[in-house]
């Protein structure tokens, strides 16, 4: 069963603190929301459990053989001389899934567009798409709603969700928006400023995902928990 296991001292960055002390595991089926001030450290984290920089003084890993991940970057990250569909068939990420995935993102009519047509947030879906439809053992989602319109973030979100229920991954979902952690995760961790140190791991209430006065006094008491103001 996959799982990620977190276990930092300290990460620098040119010689330069940018993570301390933080330890915390995302469980098979879990989804966890990574909160903080820009600037702290949440995506250092999530290249950290991507692989992609391996420096660090603690542990960083995936139980058992290394997962087939899905991963949304700050930046969609397509290839702009590929068209929408050949951008999923690529990644292993077409077939039925894939353009199901495209028709509820709204991107159906855009299967033969070159990626470098696609506005951001058109690309900001692409992404996502990708990721969801590529059969990963696991998802690392950094800000996978940013620069989205209220409309298109409202129907991300969804999506997201549906596929949770679809296909249980573990998830580590980076965002600065504590709202939406509780709507999206099972467990909010808040960072403090970086260097970046764990300052609160709460689960969250059941609840919280379908009663709004739930959800909000959950993002209210972890506001007073974690002293700081991450939104």
């Amino acid at each position: 069963m996959t799982r990620l296991i977190v276990d930092i001292r300290e990460k620098r960055l040119a010689g330069r603190p940018v993570l301390g002390p933080i330890a915390f595991t995302v469980d098979t089926q879990e989804v966890v929301a990574l909160v903080g001030p820009s600037g702290c450290g949440k995506s250092t984290l999530l290249r950290l459990a991507a692989g992609l920089d391996r420096e660090v003084t603690g542990t960083v890993r995936w139980s058992g053989p290394a997962p087939r991940l899905g991963v949304v970057f700050q930046q969609p990250r397509l290839l702009p001389w590929r068209t929408v569909r050949q951008n999923l068939d690529i990644a292993g990420a077409g077939g039925e899934e894939g353009q199901r995935l495209l028709e509820r993102l709204g991107l159906a009519a855009k299967a033969d567009v070159w990626a470098s047509h696609l506005s951001l947030g058109m690309a900001r879906r692409l992404a996502l798409a990708r990721a969801l439809a590529m059969d990963a053992q696991a998802l690392l989602l950094d800000e996978p709603f940013a620069s989205l319109d209220e409309a298109n973030q409202r129907l991300a979100r969804a999506v997201l969700l549906e596929h949770r229920l679809r296909r249980p991954t573990p998830t580590l979902l980076v965002t600065h928006d504590l709202a939406e952690a509780v709507a999206l995760a099972d467990r909010v961790l808040v960072l403090s400023p970086g260097p970046a140190r764990l300052l609160v791991d709460q689960p969250v209430p059941d609840a919280a995902r379908t009663d709004a006065a739930v959800a909000a006094e959950t993002v209210a008491a972890l506001r007073v928990w974690s002293g700081v103001s991450p939104v």
